[in-house]
């Protein structure tokens, strides 16, 4: 149940609860006024009968007086019989009254007035108090209903807003949502101050991120070079493979700064997936197993979707076992591998830089399929990560075809 309907059920509970309590309670006190008057009476021309009878012996006229009258309450009539006096509400002739009854020489006399309209007056006032208190329950429901709509949309909107800051858009803000300063728009402003908070020291990492790598280069190139001029041996060659994956880091690195800052846009054209994949593969001499039989025509920037395909192919030959596996299906291209897998978090949360996710899919720095997702996202195209049922990663790349060329950055 939602927010706001959970709200309109309450008040319309509370709402029903006090009404059906005051009505109750008018109920009962009217009852209790009108037969307390009704009592008042009977007990009063009781006495005036009982005066004329000892008087005379006979009842006087009026009240419905009479001896022994057969439609007397049995109680009433018990209690009269033992020489008490008392009056009850009980029925008659014509419908409910109020008896008062009273042994008199060895008689029980008494007297009968009608209750009927008392009655259609209570009856009328239970109507009265019902139509108001319905009334009453549909105002105070639809007043709550509207009040809980307004707060529910206004919770609504900034649950899409944080959705949107989720989804990585940090410059989404939820804004005042209107004029009242209650808890929701201490909530939203929460949100929008955590929301700047984040995109200025995402910025500050991208930039830290940005000069260390531009920093890096430049000492590194002197060492690659000097590296070089090491005379041959097994130490230069481990001094040599140590400065090109720090190089090679320092590039990723630089690749992935250009990427969070959106630097660079892509230069899309229409292609024949399958040729455009042959060359990829065989440029990259990874080895892998191309079938491309299926392929279709896409919209893409070809240096884009090569970083994309040798990134994919090089993490599966790292982390994975062969053979690996590249197929073109439409505008969807599939890599697969037979090894253990993508871990559950990666599936979860999707690529992160700097974490290779479980142990078995080997050594690394994580960057690569970062580097992919954001050359990804650059093309217009959708990166599914997941798992085989047999067996081994499966990398999903699902490209737009020439209908739905992706929008220019």
């Amino acid at each position: 149940m939602t927010l706001r309907r959970q709200i309109a059920a309450v008040i319309a509970l509370v709402s029903c609860l006090v009404a059906t309590a005051v009505g109750v309670l008018v109920h009962r006190a009217s009852v209790d006024q009108h037969s307390a008057q009704a009592r008042k009476s009977a007990l009063a021309a009781l006495d005036t009968v009982l005066t004329g009878y000892d008087a005379t012996g006979e009842p006087v006229a009026g009240w419905h007086a009479a001896v022994g009258d057969p439609a007397l309450p049995a109680e009433l009539r018990r209690l009269a019989e033992r020489g008490r006096q008392g009056s009850m509400l009980g029925p008659g002739p014509r419908g409910p009254a109020m008896w008062a009854a009273a042994g008199a020489n060895g008689q029980v006399l008494s007297v009968r007035m009608d209750y009927a309209e008392d009655a259609r007056a209570i009856a009328d006032l239970d109507r009265a108090v019902a139509v108001g208190a319905t009334l009453s329950v549909l105002v105070t429901v639809l007043a709550g209903v509207l009040a809980a709509d307004r707060i529910s949309s206004r919770l609504r909107t900034a649950a899409r807003t944080a959705r949107t800051i989720a989804g990585g858009d940090l410059d989404a803000r939820i804004g005042p949502l209107g004029r009242s300063r209650d808890e929701v728009a201490d909530l939203a402003a929460a949100v929008d101050s955590m929301s700047a908070a984040l995109r200025d020291r995402l910025a500050g990492e991208q930039r830290f991120t940005a000069d260390v790598a531009h920093e890096l280069r430049t000492p590194l190139t002197g060492l690659l070079t000097a590296s070089e001029l090491l005379p041959p041996g097994r130490p230069t060659e481990l001094v040599r493979n140590r400065v090109r994956a720090l190089r090679d880091l320092t590039e990723d690195l630089l690749e992935v700064s250009r990427l969070d800052a959106g630097a660079e846009a892509p230069e899309l054209a229409e292609l024949p997936l399958g040729p455009l994949l042959v060359r990829i593969v065989t440029a990259a001499g990874s080895g892998a197993e191309l079938r491309t039989g299926a392929a279709g025509t896409v919209t893409t920037d070809p240096r884009r979707l090569a970083r994309v395909v040798d990134n994919l192919v090089a993490n599966a030959q790292r982390h994975g076992r062969g053979p690996v596996l590249v197929t073109a299906e439409g505008t969807t291209v599939t890599v697969r591998d037979h090894g253990p897998g993508y871990p559950e978090e990666v599936l979860r949360e999707g690529p992160r830089r700097f974490r290779t996710g479980a142990r078995e899919r080997g050594g690394g720095h994580g960057l690569g399929l970062t580097i992919a997702q954001g050359h990804a996202g650059a093309l217009g195209a959708e990166l599914r990560l997941g798992n085989h049922p047999d067996g081994g990663a499966v990398a999903e790349l699902r490209l737009p075809g020439p209908e739905f060329p992706p929008p220019a950055d």
